[in-house]
């Protein structure tokens, strides 16, 4: 399996010169052929393929004008074409949104094959740089003398920050030892998650926290004359700010994702439409503060890694409706109820408690082990999301007016 470690990097001045001009080539080429292959499709009904697009770049070298692409690093080139056209793949296989073009005041990065880097004594060299790029590395149980990386990334955030990323081939790691225990868990946004155990995970609302500064360095930055130095420095605050919350986000997700992993052996999840859900302009900023895409990715990677069997069920499962005692299913229930007696057996339920036994038992389902949820209404990762059956009821025929 293939993981990643990601340093801090200082490069030197004359580094700094050089990379900033690699990623002004790299934009500039992902820009170019983007826009021609937008042209030949949209105009002409053709799609592009990687090899004209290669041509296409050795051609510009060869001009009075684009000569000065032949200054960098070819690697980081060629590897922009190939990340546009895996893009373009994704895209027409309806797997991402269509591409857009780079813009200088994002991140900026370039990719180093084998043969844009090396490693020797425990120092990077890349390409056309000069010298060793000095990284913070923060591993001590990882020898960074023997690594040997199959790409390494080097990025600049708009905070200003440099960055080293080392991409290695790894063998699958041992299984974590077995709990004998499962965790149905429910995502919401008064608490982060709430386990079929009962525990409670406060949502941090780290945007929240920070949105008064950041609405002061912001004003800032609007009233500030673009193309100026001050306008630099009052977007680089913005950039921090940002940074800052993004850090504490995902350091809250990612020890939160290993506890649950190193809890249980089963852990189920309901599938969550994120990106229908931020249509909704009231909730939209605390949905996309909360970061539940972004934990599922972790808990997805991490229980490969460990052995743990991950499972989510389908989203139109009414898990905040039925009694997790009796089965019982209410035919409303408002979002701001958070408690409800069960009409059938009179039990009590707390709302998201009753949720997560309800996520655990339809999980269970998939196994084939004991359980009050329909088969039909879960799903394995990695499987075709399959209808509710509650869809699948035949509706009444309407009488003709």
């Amino acid at each position: 399996m293939r993981t990643a470690y990601k340093c801090r990097a200082y490069p030197t001045p004359e580094q700094v010169a050089v990379f900033n001009r690699t990623f002004g080539c790299v934009r500039l080429v992902w820009n170019k052929t983007l826009a021609e292959r937008h042209a030949a499709f949209f105009q002409h009904g053709e799609r592009t393929s990687y090899k004209q697009t290669d041509a296409a770049l050795t051609a510009w070298k060869k001009t009075e004008e684009l000569a000065f692409l032949s200054e960098v690093s070819s690697v980081p080139l060629q590897q922009t074409l190939r990340h546009q056209h895996t893009a373009y793949a994704n895209f027409f296989a309806k797997r991402a949104r269509y591409p857009r073009f780079k813009s200088r005041t994002g991140k900026q990065s370039a990719h180093y094959t084998r043969s844009g880097f090396r490693i020797k004594d425990g120092l990077l060299h890349v390409a056309k740089t000069g010298g060793p790029l000095t990284v913070a590395w923060s591993w001590p149980d990882v020898d960074l003398t023997v690594l040997d990386p199959t790409m390494v990334i080097v990025s600049r955030e708009p905070d200003g920050r440099w960055y080293v990323t080392f991409a290695v081939d790894v063998d699958q790691p041992d299984p974590l030892p077995p709990t004998g225990h499962e965790i149905g868990v429910d995502l919401g946004l008064t608490d982060f998650a709430v386990t079929s155990d009962g525990v409670q995970i406060a949502n941090p609302r780290h945007l929240a926290r920070k949105a008064r500064n950041l609405a002061r360095y912001q004003r800032r930055l609007a009233r500030c004359q673009k193309g100026s130095a001050n306008r630099r420095k009052a977007r680089t605050k913005v950039a921090v700010a940002h940074r800052k919350v993004r850090n504490a986000r995902r350091d809250f997700l990612h020890k939160t994702s290993t506890v649950l992993i190193a809890q249980a052996d089963t852990i189920v999840l309901e599938d969550l439409a994120v990106a229908n859900m931020i249509r909704n302009r009231s909730l939209a900023k605390a949905i996309s503060d909360v970061g539940w895409a972004e934990f599922r990715d972790l808990l997805e990677y991490k229980a490969a890694r460990a052995g743990r069997d991950l499972r989510v069920i389908d989203r139109w499962y009414p898990s905040s409706k039925t009694c997790s005692a009796c089965g019982h299913l209410l035919p409303r229930l408002d979002l701001g109820t958070r408690h409800w007696t069960c009409p059938g057996c009179r039990t009590r339920h707390d709302r998201d408690i009753n949720a997560a036994k309800n996520i655990l038992a339809a999980g269970r389902a998939v196994a084939g082990t004991a359980g009050d949820a329909c088969g039909a209404d879960v799903r394995q990762q990695g499987s075709s999301l399959l209808r509710s059956a509650v869809k699948q009821e035949p509706r009444a025929a309407r009488r003709p007016a």
